[in-house]
C-alpha cells in the first residue's frame, strides 16, 4: 500500500477497502482477546474457517479473529454477523452445527445463546443480553468488528479521521482546547484534567519533549488496558500522535508490561503498519508533522505504574519513584517535558476530536465526564469488561450487568481501585461511580478493577491480601513505605491468625497515618487504604478476630473449624472418601468424625457433602463438638433412612 500523503488520499483508502470488503457482508467474529484464547478460541476460529470453507461458503461469508467481546465469564464468544446472533462458550465440535443450522438455514441453536441465571431468561441477539445492553461501549464496542492485526478494520471503521482533523484542520493550540474543553480525566487512576497537563507540558521550557502510554497495568483483577491494546491498538497509537502534535512533541514511548505477549504483538504490528501508510514518520499526512514510537517492555514491577518510577525506567535505570518536587509534565524523561496518560486515556481522545468536547461532555457526571471501562470480577455471575458512563450506580454495574452474586449469596462489598482503593460496603450501592465519589467514600477510580465479594469473605483478611501484595512490590527506597507496609501486615497477619491483640487498631491507624504522609511516591502513601476502608466499614470484623478469637465470615483458617453433625450424617462415606488428609473417621453404618489434629481445613468435606444432609459445617470461635463415642456411631437402616 503506498504512502497516504493527505486527508483526500486517506478517504479514498477508505473507500477502496468499502468496496473491497462490503459492510454487510456476513461475518463470524470470534472473540481472540486472551481471555478467550484461553478457551479455546484460536481452535473455534480454525474450525469455522475449515467448516465453511468444506461447506462451499468461503466466498459470501468471512471469518475473523477480534478483539475482547467483554463477556469472558462466557468466553470464547461467537458473533454472526449482520444478524448479531450471540453463541457463548462455543466449542470447535460446535462449529459444523451452527454454519448448518445458523448460517444455511438461518436457525438458532438454542443450547449456545445467554441464558439468565438468575431468571432462566433467553437472549440470542448481543443487543438483548443484559451484560450488553446496559453498557455504553464507546472505546471497546468497536473491538468487536476490528482485526487488531488489520490496519485497514480501523481504516474501514473510521480510523485515523481524528489524525488527519488535527494535523489538517486544527492547530495545536485547537486540539489542546478541545481535550480542555472536554473536561477528560486520566483513566489511570489520578483523575488529573487530561487538558490541564498537556498545557503544562507544552508550555514548559526545554525540548525534546515526549508523550507516553502507561501500559503497566498492574492491579488485581484489572486488564481493561490490556483488552484495548490487544483489541485496538490503532485507536491508543492515534490517540498519542494527537497528544504529541497539541504537546509539540515529535516522539512517543508505549511503556508496557511483558506479561502482555499478546498486547506487545499486536501493538508492534500495529507501528508497523501505521509507518507503512504514512501515519507515523516523517511529515505525516503532508502536514509536516514527525512522529515516531517506541515500545519499552516492563519488567513486572508494580511500582513502575507510578509516574517518577516509569520514566525512570525508560531511561534504563531502576523502576523507582523519585521525589516529584517538579511534576513529570515538565520535568520527567531525562529531565524533559513529558505527558504520561494510560491506555484508554489515550483511546478517549480520538472520539473526543471527531465528536467534539460537547459530545463528550454530555456523557457522565458534573465532574466526571465520559465511559468508564471497568473489570469485574470475584463472586460475580457475569465476569468480564464493562464500559459504562460515569455516574452509573454500584448497584447498576453489578445487578444490571454485572448479573448478581452467584448462588443466591449476599453481597457484601466491592473492592474499587486496586491496592490503592478501598472497599465500599452493601449501604453504599447506590452511590454514583465518578473519581470525586469514589475518593469520598474512602476509596478511588483507580484505573478500573471492581473485585466483587460476597458474605464468605472475610475483609480483615482483604486487607492482610492487598498489604501483603504490596510489601512485595514496593521498590523499598523509602522507610515509611518499605519499614510502614511491612509492620502493617504483620500485625493483620497476627490478627487473622487469632493472635490479635487489643491495642492493633491503633497502632495499625499510627502507621497508615505516617505512610499516607511521608512515603515517597502514590504506592506507599495509599497503601492503607484498604485497611482504612474495610476498618471505617467493617469495625466490627476486627474486633471479633481481637477481642472473641472469631472470624465471622467464616474464612481465616485458623479461626474456624469442620465439625460433622452426627443427628445429620448418614455415613455415605463421601466426604472420608475424598479427604485428602485422612481426618475422617468412620466407615459404613458408622457416623463420620473428623479428627481436628489431622484436619488441614481444606473444606473439601463441606464441598462434597451431600445438600440434602448438610451434615458438614464449619463453626468459628465456638468449641469444637466432641466425638461421638464409638459405641454411639452406628446408624441404623432405620435413621439413615430419614
Amino acid at each position: 500500500m503506498p504512502r497516504i500523503n493527505s486527508p483526500g488520499e486517506l478517504e479514498a483508502v477508505r473507500r477502496e477497502i468499502a468496496a473491497e470488503t462490503p459492510s454487510d457482508r456476513p461475518c463470524v467474529l470470534i472473540c481472540a482477546g486472551s481471555g478467550c484464547l484461553a478457551s479455546g478460541a484460536a481452535e473455534v476460529l480454525t474450525a469455522f474457517r475449515a467448516e465453511i470453507e468444506a461447506q462451499g461458503l468461503a466466498v459470501d461469508i468471512g471469518t475473523k479473529g477480534t478483539g475482547c467481546h467483554g463477556f469472558c465469564e462466557r468466553g470464547p464468544v461467537v458473533v454472526l454477523f449482520p444478524e448479531e446472533i450471540c453463541y457463548l462458550q462455543v466449542k470447535p465440535e460446535d462449529v459444523p452445527e451452527i454454519v448448518s443450522r445458523t448460517l444455511k438455514e438461518k436457525e438458532i441453536v438454542e443450547r449456545l445463546i445467554y441464558v439468565d441465571q438468575t431468571t432462566g431468561e433467553k437472549a440470542a441477539h448481543e443487543s438483548d443480553i443484559p451484560f450488553y445492553k446496559n453498557q455504553q461501549r464507546h472505546i471497546i464496542g468497536s473491538n468487536i468488528r476490528i482485526d487488531p492485526k488489520s490496519i485497514e478494520d480501523y481504516l474501514a471503521q473510521g480510523g485515523y479521521s481524528a489524525l488527519a482533523k488535527a494535523l489538517c484542520s486544527m492547530t495545536a493550540e485547537g486540539v489542546l482546547g478541545e481535550v480542555k474543553k472536554s473536561n477528560l480525566r486520566g483513566r489511570g487512576g489520578g483523575g488529573f484534567p487530561t487538558g490541564r497537563k498537556w498545557e503544562e507540558s507544552r508550555n514548559a521550557p526545554g525540548d525534546p519533549k515526549y508523550v507516553i502510554v502507561n501500559a503497566d497495568e498492574g492491579d488485581p483483577g484489572a486488564y481493561m488496558d490490556r483488552s484495548v491494546l490487544e483489541g485496538n491498538p490503532h485507536s491508543v497509537l492515534e490517540g498519542l500522535i494527537i497528544g504529541g502534535f497539541a504537546v509539540g512533541a515529535r516522539e512517543g514511548f508505549v511503556y508496557v508490561r511483558q506479561e502482555y505477549p499478546l498486547a506487545v504483538e499486536n501493538l508492534l504490528l500495529a507501528i508497523e503498519r501505521a509507518g507503512e501508510y504514512g501515519f507515523l514518520g516523517k511529515n505525516i499526512l503532508g502536514s509536516g508533522f514527525d512522529f515516531s514510537v517506541t515500545v519499552h517492555r516492563g519488567a513486572g514491577a508494580f511500582v513502575c505504574g507510578e509516574s517518577s518510577a516509569l520514566m525512570t525506567a525508560i531511561e534504563g535505570k531502576a523502576g523507582e519513584p523519585r521525589p516529584k518536587y517538579i511534576h513529570t509534565a515538565i520535568k520527567g524523561v531525562w529531565d524533559r517535558p513529558s505527558v504520561l496518560n494510560n491506555v484508554e486515556t489515550w483511546a478517549n481522545v480520538p472520539l473526543i476530536i471527531n465528536r467534539g468536547a460537547d459530545w463528550f461532555t454530555g456523557i457522565g457526571t458534573e465532574k466526571s465526564k465520559g465511559t468508564k471501562i471497568f473489570s469485574l470480577v470475584g463472586k460475580i455471575n457475569n465476569t468480564g469488561l464493562v464500559e459504562v458512563p460515569m455516574g452509573t450506580t454500584l448497584r447498576d454495574i453489578i445487578y444490571k450487568v454485572g448479573g448478581g452474586i452467584p448462588g443466591g449469596r449476599k453481597f457484601k462489598a466491592v473492592q474499587t481501585g486496586g491496592p490503592s482503593g478501598g472497599c465500599i460496603p452493601e449501604q453504599l450501592l447506590d452511590l454514583e461511580v465518578g473519581f470525586d465519589e469514589l475518593s469520598r467514600a474512602g476509596s478511588m477510580m483507580g484505573s478500573g478493577g471492581m473485585i466483587i465479594m460476597d458474605e464468605d469473605t472475610c475483609m480483615v483478611d482483604v486487607a492482610r491480601y492487598f498489604l501483603d501484595f504490596l510489601a512485595d512490590e514496593s521498590c523499598g527506597k523509602c522507610v515509611p513505605c518499605r519499614e510502614g507496609i511491612r509492620q502493617m501486615l504483620k500485625i493483620l497477619t497476627n490478627i487473622t491468625r487469632g493472635k490479635g491483640k487489643e491495642g492493633d487498631i491503633e497502632r495499625l491507624e499510627e502507621l497508615a497515618e505516617v505512610a499516607g504522609y511521608a512515603a515517597l511516591c502514590a504506592l506507599g502513601r495509599t497503601a492503607p487504604n484498604p485497611f482504612l476502608s474495610t476498618l471505617k466499614y467493617f469495625r466490627e470484623e476486627y474486633e471479633a478476630h481481637i477481642r472473641d478469637k472469631r472470624c465471622p465470615a467464616l474464612s481465616c483458617k485458623e479461626l474456624i473449624a469442620y465439625c460433622i453433625d452426627p443427628d445429620k450424617c448418614r455415613a455415605c462415606m463421601i466426604c472420608a472418601r475424598q479427604c485428602p488428609s485422612d481426618a475422617i473417621l468412620g466407615g459404613k453404618n458408622r457416623i463420620h468424625v473428623i479428627d481436628q489434629e489431622k484436619c488441614t481445613k481444606c473444606g473439601t468435606c463441606l464441598e462434597v457433602c451431600p445438600s440434602r444432609f448438610q451434615a458438614v459445617k464449619k463453626i468459628s470461635g465456638e468449641p469444637v463438638p466432641p466425638p461421638v463415642p464409638e459405641e454411639a456411631r452406628i446408624i441404623t437402616r432405620e435413621s439413615k433412612s430419614k
